[in-house]
């Protein structure tokens, strides 16, 4: 037993001195391996007489897990001082100016927000904002989504844990809710847009869980389609930097709008380009319609006084449709090499007289 107790110490300082992982492995395997030193002494005890086998049946084993605990021990030190010898070298002062050779660009989508932010601007509409984190009430009841509707579950919607007294907490999932919190501080007439981060289970070439919208919202006492109409128009002329458009307004249904409509804009694919303002084809761009009379009545406005309209974009799909991005997923994946293609000179300030994309 003496024997087997000292070359248990002596595998043990083995693994001890082990300097790397190759050399940790080396030893395990030396010692635990298929014909490892403890594998053939363990190997031993069934030609051993059972009295002898009791004794030295829990001293291998002993052995065994007081070199496994060792060798694993060893082996969360070395990650550790590989992980903190590769930090050391891999270490960056971000203190230091920037080299010269390294310029930085804005993003697609901020230019896109800067440029519809122009644009309604000049028509005389305000910027609002709201939380991230909304409310039940806020995303869903207000805008008289029913309880049922499939907006509302989990394959659609990112609910945090529920709160004692039973509430929900989400990741909204549109800009809509900054409409309702607009309407209940402040008194129309109301002209604002509502630029912002919004979240949806979903991922694909088209679709990505965090992505951007922004919704228009007018309400006054005269407001009627022909306004909305009208409204938009000169918005895809403007974004799209094109003197004529052709547009159509489909029949749609949204819980928060009657009635709804979801708009489509003239296009022309040929040659894998795709030109906007010509052609035969036609492509969805956004939806809209006149607010929802319930809406009105949540937001502590009189719906027999007041009317007015609402839509909503995604700022993504915008971006990829005039700078001709192919896929969304490229937005969120922080590539430099993707953002000097696509992106824009930091002084490049989109505005109507100067230009939106000089």
């Amino acid at each position: 037993m003496s024997d087997i107790e000292a070359q248990t110490r002596e595998m043990l300082r083995t693994v001890a001195e082990a300097g790397d992982m190759a050399a940790l492995e080396a030893v395990r395997i030396s010692v635990l391996g298929r014909k490892g030193v403890l594998t053939e002494l363990m190997k031993g005890l069934g030609s051993m007489h059972a009295d002898e086998r009791k004794v030295m049946g829990p001293v291998l084993n002993g052995a065994k897990d007081e070199l496994t605990a060792a060798i694993a021990a060893r082996a969360q030190a070395l990650h550790a001082a590989a992980l903190d010898a590769r930090l050391a070298l891999e270490r960056i002062d971000v203190s230091l100016p920037a080299r010269p050779e390294i310029r930085g660009a804005i993003h697609p989508v901020s230019q896109v927000m800067d440029e519809v932010m122009a644009i309604f601007g000049d028509m005389g509409f305000s910027v609002a904002e709201g939380p991230d984190i909304e409310s039940d009430f806020y995303n869903f009841t207000a805008l008289n989504i029913p309880p049922e509707h499939p907006a509302r579950q989990m394959h659609d919607t990112f609910y945090f844990n529920e709160k004692p007294g039973g509430e929900r907490l989400l990741l909204r999932t549109h800009t809509s809710p900054v409409q309702i919190r607009t309407m209940e501080k402040s008194k129309p007439p109301l002209r604002i847009i509502a630029p912002g981060r919004t979240y949806r289970c979903d991922s694909d070439m088209t679709h990505t869980p965090m992505f951007h919208q922004v919704e228009g919202l007018v309400i006054d006492e005269s407001a009627h389609m022909g306004h909305l109409k009208g409204c938009l128009i000169e918005f895809c002329k403007a974004f799209f930097e094109v003197e004529t458009v052709r547009m159509r307004f489909r029949p749609s249904h949204f819980p928060f709008t009657e009635p709804s409509a979801e708009v489509d804009i003239g296009c022309r694919r040929s040659g894998g380009e795709l030109r906007i303002g010509e052609g035969e084809d036609w492509l969805e761009i956004l939806g809209c319609g006149m607010v929802h009379p319930v809406v009105l009545r949540h937001s502590g406005i009189d719906p027999e006084k007041y009317q007015g309209f609402a839509f909503g974009i995604g700022i993504d799909r915008l971006a990829m449709l005039k700078y001709g991005i192919p896929d969304l997923r490229d937005f969120f994946e922080a590539d430099l090499r993707w953002l000097q293609h696509y992106g824009f000179a930091a002084l490049d300030i989109p505005s109507l007289a100067g230009g939106l994309s000089r």
